[in-house]
């Protein structure tokens, strides 16, 4: 981006190689744009929810290229950037967003019409989203599905993008950058362990 303004974006299937493709393809998308590291200023890397292991490769990765590349690292929630998706298709207006989490859970929250959370991330099952007392508006992977459950309302089923971080308010960035895991890890100390 430069003055709010989209020069480029560049997707790719990684499957499980992300790790191995992640720098090279971060080298294609600056040769496109006939740029240097050292001309970005900051990058910005989402904060989840999502599958730990994806979070924290993204993370780690995010932090390196901004250290060597000398930018400023900012994060940013999936889900926030999914309501602001939601707020340009839509109009603005109180939404949900439900997105697939891990599990079979959906990754839930909701947004007043101006923006600010309203009902905090959690990971849910199906059944317990359902019964939660949510806008009529619902966005995301999993919107048609909680409409479906619900009897009511209106999906707008969308996936996260990027090329979209622009329709996000300044306060839905943080250099204090702290990964949304949306429910706890399934790993446990062994009994006795400290």
């Amino acid at each position: 981006l430069a003055a709010q303004q989209l020069l480029a974006e560049l997707t790719w299937q990684a499957r499980r190689r992300q790790t191995q493709d992640l720098l090279a393809t971060a080298q294609q998308l600056l040769a496109q744009l006939d740029l240097k590291p050292q001309d970005l200023t900051a990058l910005a890397v989402t904060t989840g929810p999502g599958s730990f292991t994806g979070l924290r490769v993204g993370l780690a990765a995010a932090r390196a290229l901004a250290l060597a590349w000398g930018a400023e690292l900012v994060g940013y929630p999936t889900l926030a950037l999914v309501a602001a998706m939601a707020r340009r298709d839509a109009g603005a207006d109180d939404l949900a967003v439900c997105m697939t989490g891990g599990h079979g859970e959906w990754f839930v929250a909701a947004y007043a019409a101006e923006g600010p959370e309203t009902r905090p991330l959690a990971s849910l099952r199906p059944d317990d989203a359902a019964a939660l007392e949510l806008p009529a508006l619902i966005a995301g992977s999993q919107a048609a599905a909680l409409v479906a459950r619900r009897g009511h309302g209106t999906a707008l089923p969308l996936l996260p993008d990027a090329r979209c971080l622009t329709l996000l308010d300044d306060t839905a960035f943080t250099a204090d950058i702290r990964l949304l895991y949306g429910r706890a890890p399934d790993a446990r100390l062994p009994a006795g362990a400290a």
